[in-house]
């Protein structure tokens, strides 16, 4: 694995030297885009749009629009707007697990330790999984200020990138249904997801979708036609909500004994 940020991470006057690798990877197929009509690769090209040449990535600079001229910013400016963050993941605090909102975390990166950081990290670690806490930090990454949870998965301390306040939309906006549900649906609707709870186990979930697609790819390639059965879901009606949970709970019955 490459790393993807070498730094240190602190917590009060603790500083240990770290190496950041991306924990997830993308599992999905690599497609080209093509020309329908003869199969050629379609190309991304860097062009100047005054003069419409190709522009190549050593001559392209980032700039801030001012008026009616440029600000070009090089490599040290972005170092230099705060020095310390491109280089420290700063644990400012720490907070109980169950206070973190699930739609918070983006990305997870394991950190691994430089070979003068193993005791320190070990210690974090150690203390961490004791605790049960993480910890909150911040840090620059790709020209690009970043709020993290620091904590612990299989022995590894992890951090997740997660979301600043202001990048979540405001849950007003969503238009909600006055409909009210009885006391009657609502202990049915617990007796069925209490009958659908199991202990998580996250391997046991495959991504079928790319498996199919290369079935499909596979066939395709030897001149196969492949037909798929459209499976559509129909909206459950109100009236139809009760019936629909207790069959619900039977065809699980069945499939249990």
């Amino acid at each position: 694995m490459k790393s993807v940020w070498n730094g240190s991470i602190s917590f009060g006057l603790i500083s240990i030297p770290i190496k950041m690798y991306s924990a997830t990877e993308s599992r999905r197929l690599d497609l080209d885009m093509l020309d329908k009509h003869d199969h050629a690769r379609i190309r991304y090209k860097r062009v100047n749009e005054d003069t419409g040449k190709e522009v190549e990535w050593k001559d392209i600079v980032k700039g801030f629009k001012k008026d009616e001229s440029y600000v070009i910013l090089e490599k040290e400016d972005f170092e230099n707007a705060n020095n310390k963050k491109s280089k420290t993941i700063d644990i400012e605090e720490f907070v109980e697990e169950t206070e973190v909102a699930d739609m918070l975390f983006k990305k997870p990166y394991y950190l691994e330790a430089q070979k003068e950081g193993t005791k320190a990290y070990n210690l974090l670690r150690d203390a961490l999984k004791k605790t049960g806490k993480l910890g909150v930090a911040t840090f620059v990454m790709r020209q690009k200020e970043n709020l993290a949870l620091i904590g612990v998965y299989k022995n590894v301390i992890v951090l997740h990138v997660i979301r600043f306040a202001e990048e979540i939309r405001d849950a007003k906006e969503i238009k909600l249904s006055k409909t009210k549900t009885s006391d009657k649906e609502i202990k049915m609707a617990e007796s069925l997801i209490e009958n659908y709870t199991e202990k998580f186990d996250f391997k046991k979930y495959k991504d079928i979708y790319n498996k199919q697609l290369m079935k499909i790819i596979e066939s395709k390639s030897t001149g196969k036609t492949v037909k798929v059965k459209q499976e559509k879901a129909e909206p459950t009606a109100a009236k139809d909500l009760m019936a629909k949970l207790k069959a619900s709970l039977e065809q699980h019955k069945k499939k249990a004994s």
